[in-house]
């Protein structure tokens, strides 16, 4: 029977005799010679180039302080987490529990963290997240540029996220963000069938330009305030359109566009959100409504070309008249006039001309 056994323990190691399962004490680098008549000793042998104290009696070692100096020792509460850099690099996220860790061949550091308040900032918050392992314990959230974070913490708003990323602790509370687009967006409001005040069907396809100017009320004063959006625009399309008639809506398009608009942008504003602009994109009216209006602009139309041509000959009577007037009470202008049609003539055809004191047309004109 073997009453004495020998352990050897390397400078890289440390080791913990148990007897009957009892923790006896530390064994330090050298050979040690552990009395043990009823062989119930046993040595359990770590090493110290590992950071992590890996072992089931970890509960048992730290209670009887067995690491005295050469171990960090964490025990995290329910609302504690910890950081831990080995050697000056980041290692890991630790979440409640207990833990050691070797500090005889690293530089360990640790960061304890009140876990009370959910949200996560750290100056180094980007190179914590890159770590596997960490997005077990944190919960990380991206805000684009042009957005914002709408950070709500047991149902009630806590503050607003900028761009970038932030991070949450898990299982710390129910915690939730919210992004909104703060950048001009533009919502179709699809064809609908509306009446005109002279009972005439039509659809309308408009178009709203708008951007979010109170993020907080936006998503506090309404379920869906791009719905919302979409909704006051459709009522305010059938109470301008239903009181014009047809003629008055086509002549006046831009008008009726902003008057909608001034409508939407004070329902909009009630709900933090901004109109730029509303036009209405288009007018469709049935098949027989386009047949008809087309007829009626075709006959305007002709009407105005018989107009333009009547007003062009009475133009030409009149001046004809006033022509006949002015020769009538000068002769000298009249035989001017005459000449100067002799010219005309004479440039195509061989004349004689017989000048005397009367008119052209009372002497005889040999016209070859």
């Amino acid at each position: 029977m073997v009453l004495i056994h020998r352990f050897k323990i390397r400078q890289t190691e440390r080791g913990f005799l148990f007897e009957d399962k009892e923790f006896v004490r530390t064994l330090q680098p050298r050979a040690h010679w552990v009395l043990d008549p009823l062989n119930k000793a046993r040595v359990e042998v770590l090493s110290v180039r590992n950071v992590w104290v890996e072992t089931a009696n970890l509960d048992v070692l730290v209670k009887a302080g067995a690491f005295a100096d050469e171990a960090e020792v964490l025990n995290l509460a329910d609302t504690e987490r910890a950081l831990v850099w080995v050697d000056g690099r980041f290692a890991a996220v630790l979440k409640p529990g207990l833990y050691a860790l070797w500090t005889v061949f690293h530089e360990v550091r640790v960061e304890r963290v009140d876990a009370r308040e959910p949200r996560f900032t750290h100056e180094k918050l980007a190179t914590i997240l890159s770590v596997a392992g960490s997005l077990q314990v944190l919960e990380s959230v991206s805000v684009e540029a042009g957005h914002v974070g709408l950070y709500f913490r047991e149902g009630r708003y806590a503050s607003t996220l900028e761009p970038g990323t932030h991070a949450f602790w898990k299982n710390a509370g129910r915690t939730r963000v919210i992004d909104v687009d703060l950048k001009e967006q533009v919502a179709d409001i699809a064809g609908q069938e509306i009446m005109t005040a002279d009972k005439v069907t039509l659809r309308l396809n408009a178009v709203v330009t708008y951007r979010v100017a109170d993020a907080l009320q936006a998503v506090t004063a309404v379920e869906d305030f791009k719905q919302a959006i979409y909704r006051e625009a459709q009522l305010a399309l059938r109470a301008v359109i239903g009181t014009r008639e047809l003629d008055a809506l086509l002549s006046e398009k831009d008008r009726v566009a902003e008057e909608l608009a001034g409508i939407v942008k004070g329902k909009a504003s009630a709900f933090g959100i901004d109109i730029t602009g509303l036009g209405i994109r288009d007018v469709i009216l049935p098949g027989e409504m386009k047949d008809l209006l087309n007829k009626v602009t075709e006959a305007k139309k002709a009407a105005e070309a018989a107009l333009i041509t009547r007003r062009e000959e009475t133009a030409a009577m009149r001046s004809q008249s006033n022509t006949a007037k002015i020769f009538e009470s000068n002769p000298t202008l009249m035989r001017l006039k005459e000449l100067e049609t002799l010219e005309k003539i004479a440039d195509k055809a061989k004349l004689s001309v017989v000048l005397g004191d009367k008119g052209l047309a009372d002497k005889v004109v040999k016209l070859i």
